[in-house]
């Protein structure tokens, strides 16, 4: 069987959901042919460039004007009015992915991002074309499931939890065609408990003291230095490792500061479930990615200033669910350490994290897709 996974590059969440999602497929079925793209690669520079950057920009200096596109966005109606407009443009800005599609000819894509939802729906739509109509599967890769997400091709939704589910169905999507899997993580965050005492020994942290992972995401975005100078003035006892994605600015910048506490200041790293094992609260914007890892793993999060849209979505999920906490300002975490670190309430968040957990995510879709196929 011919299996794609189709993403974009905007986020790095969107990638590495793919990236599982092609794993497990290729470790449950080893024998069929798994391509994995990404629509980006396949568009000139100049379209990669503004709609990469365009996104990272936006975010990073106006998070509020991304909030009220994401919330006026978020409107089924009006998004099926627009349904033709939306699949006509995607099919005609990503022309080399249409042509891939029919030369590979899938029987199922398992698509991390709505854009190539929105291309297999002009596909599908043209009767009596010979373009493929594969199996098509949405895979959410938030804990709140926006409107653009929705679109009439898709087969099978894959959410994270029931109250995406449920969000779904009640915007008139019939039950049987969503299934509760979580979102999709690697692989390394489903594996045997790692040997703690060795990895802190092997990335030189101290066994005495706590360790707070700060992560800034793959572009390096956020108020990082304001993070490390708020906590520099905590009057407890701990250690930093902070991870700032490819931003190598930034990481040059953080690496020549003299900090009360021990600080390690790292770029992008491959070996992610190794830092977070280690670390005892993990201090991040609440993407769906990184969240559903942390908690495959059982680790608290503490969340600090999330973006307008789906990161307030994920946040509200999360301290409802009593797995994280929040501070809307970096002045704020001197006191909040101080108070949670080696608290009852930090190990309650554990508890409560673990318990969200879905490592297995990403085999679960597989097994959902192919049960559904099979029907």
């Amino acid at each position: 069987m011919r299996i794609l996974v189709a993403t974009v590059t905007a986020g790095g969440g969107h990638l590495q959901a793919a990236a599982a999602l092609e794993e497990a497929w290729k470790t449950t079925c080893p024998s069929d042919d798994v391509k994995r793209v990404d629509l980006l690669d396949l568009v000139p520079k100049v379209q990669r460039n503004f709609y990469v950057d365009g996104y990272v920009k936006l975010v990073e200096h106006a998070p509020e004007l991304y909030g009220l596109f994401f919330n006026k966005t978020d409107n089924p109606k009006r998004l099926r009015e627009l349904a033709a407009f939306r699949r006509s443009f995607a099919k005609h800005t990503n022309r080399k992915f249409v042509r891939f599609l029919r030369e590979f000819e899938p029987q199922a894509v398992l698509c991390t991002h709505f854009l190539p939802l929105e291309v297999l729906g002009a596909v599908k739509s043209r009767r009596g074309a010979r373009a493929a109509s594969p199996f098509t599967v949405c895979v959410v890769t938030d804990f709140e499931a926006h409107a653009l997400w929705m679109e009439p091709a898709v087969d099978l939704y894959c959410v994270a939890t029931e109250e995406t589910k449920a969000r779904l169905v009640a915007r008139a999507v019939p039950g049987e065609r969503v299934a509760v899997t979580g979102i999709p993580v690697g692989a390394a965050f489903s594996a045997a408990a790692p040997d703690k005492a060795s990895i802190r020994r092997r990335f030189g942290l101290r066994d005495d003291l706590p360790t707070i992972l700060i992560l800034s995401g793959g572009f390096g975005m956020g108020p990082v230095g304001e993070i490390l100078t708020s906590l520099d003035k905590t009057d407890r006892e701990f250690q930093t490792v902070v991870v700032v994605g490819r931003n190598l600015d930034l990481r040059r910048t953080l690496g020549c500061q003299d900090r009360r506490h021990p600080t390690h200041v790292l770029g992008f790293v491959t070996n992610m479930h190794e830092w977070m094992s280690v670390a005892d609260l993990i201090v991040t914007k609440p993407g769906g990615l990184t969240s559903s890892e942390a908690l495959a793993l059982g680790k608290p999060l503490f969340i600090l200033n999330p973006i307008p849209g789906q990161e307030m979505a994920n946040s509200d999920f999360l301290l409802e669910r009593g797995a994280a906490a929040k501070a809307n300002r970096p002045e704020d975490l001197p006191f909040r350490m101080k108070r949670l670190l080696g608290s009852a309430k930090l190990r309650e968040m554990a508890d409560a994290a673990r318990e969200l957990g879905r490592p297995d995510a990403a085999r679960a879709v597989c097994a959902a897709v192919a049960a559904r196929m099979r029907t």
